[in-house]
């Protein structure tokens, strides 16, 4: 084997080994931040990028492994990681378009599970390449570390355990430091840095391979120009607030009308605020008719999943003297509400957990929102038997829980039958509604009377009005649900799975949609249509 001075002490293939670790954990971590706002961040997701991400390092070990014992020349290995560094330097620059560029191809490939094979195809092209080269690592490094069978146990230890604490510290840096801080692109970037940092140090102090090793540090480069942007919907030009916090992509749009707040880019409005102070012509226009059934006349009102509050300013405003709390984990969007959605400061905000909230108080309340599902993000924890009979231990005497289930979706096996019956197993009367024009139905559960019957008879006595004229509508929706034996635990709540099956049908339904305008007008109409 080649002699190097930098690896005389053999301190540097153990930073190397380090910082190999950092970089797998931190990919792992960008990986699912790249893909949530175009594919959920729920446990399928997640599921799917772990496995994809074992398979390219055992892969790569295995690569590793005889390319060692072939060639134990280190260079090669180095040349590796300045190849695996410019790739994940390449990832912010390309990753979206990757990720569209296979969703628009499988549209008219892939008529099931829509977003699983999108996910996989797209974790495959973008990562499994750079951490097959970095998964070459410890074999590489234990070829060019161990001296003799004498000391090869403690060598291999010293190995693992650098990886193993590089891998700790990777996996709670992009989380709590470089996410939050600077986003996932610059996230991205900053630990390409480290790779290549490495790479160099190794081929400018060998004073060979200077000409690869100039090439990747202009590649790096220019992806540090080009791929610093937040943007993941790059083809919105007039969004107000795009960004990232530890929980979520955050986006603010705004139009002569509305502003909006959406946490991902495929799916849905999660929060908006009329400017006219108005109804939303959404789903929490329907929840108001929890205010109306409640016993109380200033109803005390709890809402888990505040968003930007759009319910807590419906509920002051059509509900005059009623108090209202709200519980949002992500305080990013807390601090969204009070910058862009007029946040009304009566409403109290604490930044927690929805259901440990509720372990930790022992208020009651008349009304409580169930709102922190969305799309198939469905917290298991927020969906268990357990649960929903700790939300009825909160409710007041005549007290409502209303839960917007994100999905029209039934019969068996559905996620709205599972939680339907989970609820009706603690409360003794449950109906729901359909909302009118959006894929949201709401879900109404009280314990000493009908729903429905408390509604009209709320209804009787509203002046005329839109609140009335809403209510009225709600009333003639509202259908009577009965328990069955699909019930949820802390134990046993497979939601994603569930809620996997409800969003591919409706995307199955879209995807009808689009290939009958490619059938009728080709790709001149899809481009007229979307443009």
């Amino acid at each position: 084997m080649k002699e190097y001075p930098i690896l005389k002490s053999k301190l540097f293939l153990y930073i190397t080994e380090f910082f190999a670790g950092v970089s797998v954990m931190a990919v792992e971590l960008g990986a699912s931040r790249l893909l949530a706002p175009y594919f959920s961040s729920s446990q399928i997701v997640w599921t799917i990028i772990i496995g994809t991400i074992m398979i390219a390092m055992a892969l790569g070990n295995l690569y590793g492994g005889r390319a060692a014992d072939k060639n134990p020349d280190p260079a090669l290995l180095y040349r590796r990681i300045l190849v695996a560094a410019v790739w994940i330097a390449a990832i912010p620059v390309l990753g979206k378009y990757v990720i569209l560029g296979v969703s628009a191809l499988l549209i008219f490939t892939v008529s099931t599970n829509f977003l699983v094979i999108a996910a996989f195809v797209s974790c495959i092209l973008l990562f499994v390449y750079p951490l097959f080269l970095l998964g070459t690592v410890t074999p590489s490094l234990v070829k060019a570390t161990v001296d003799s069978l004498d000391d090869s146990g403690r060598t291999v230890g010293r190995l693992g355990a650098c990886n193993t604490v590089g891998s700790i510290l990777g996996t709670f840096l992009p989380t709590f430091v470089t996410i939050p801080a600077v986003g996932t692109a610059v996230t991205f970037l900053i630990f390409s840095a480290i790779l290549l940092a490495i790479a160099l140090a190794f081929f400018f102090s060998a004073r060979r391979g200077l000409r690869a090793a100039v090439i990747a540090l202009v590649l790096f480069l220019l992806c540090t120009l080009f791929g610093r942007s937040k943007a993941f919907a790059f083809w919105e030009n007039d969004l107000k607030y795009e960004g990232e916090s530890v929980y979520n992509y955050l986006q603010v749009k705004e139009d002569e009308k509305s502003v909006v707040l959406a946490t991902n880019v495929l799916f849905g409005v999660q929060s908006v605020r009329m400017k006219d102070g108005g109804l939303t012509g959404m789903y929490y226009d329907y929840a108001l008719a929890a205010c109306a059934m409640a016993e109380a006349e200033s109803p005390r009102v709890l809402i888990l999943g505040n968003g930007t509050g759009t319910y807590a300013a419906q509920c002051l405003r059509y509900f005059p003297g009623s108090s209202v709390e709200g519980v949002e984990i992500d305080g990013k969007i807390t601090d969204l509400a009070r910058e862009y959605f007029e946040l009304p400061d009566a409403v109290q905000v604490t930044e927690y957990d929805g259901r440990a909230f509720l372990q930790a108080v022992d208020t009651r309340y008349d009304v409580i929102l169930v709102d922190a599902y969305q799309d198939i993000t469905i917290p298991f924890q927020m969906s268990s038997v357990e649960f929903f009979t700790m939300v009825r231990e909160h409710l007041a005497p005549g007290g409502v829980m209303v839960v917007n289930l994100n999905m029209h979706s039934d019969g068996e096996g559905s996620i709205n039958e599972s939680l339907r019956d989970t609820i009706a197993a603690v409360f003794p009367c449950v109906a729901s509604a359909d909302v009118r024009g959006n894929t949201n139905r709401e879900l109404f559960a009280c314990t000493d009377a009908a729903p429905a019957e408390r509604l009209r008879a709320a209804v009787a006595r509203m002046p005329s009005g839109e609140l009335r004229s809403m209510m009225e509508q709600v009333a003639s929706r509202l259908v009577a649900e009965k328990g069955g034996g699909h019930i949820l635990s802390d134990d046993r709540a497979p939601v994603e799975l569930l809620g996997m099956r409800a969003i591919d049908a409706l995307i199955g339904d879209e995807l009808v949609w689009v290939r009958g305008i490619y059938e009728r007008e080709g790709v001149k109409g899809l481009i007229e249509r979307f443009a």
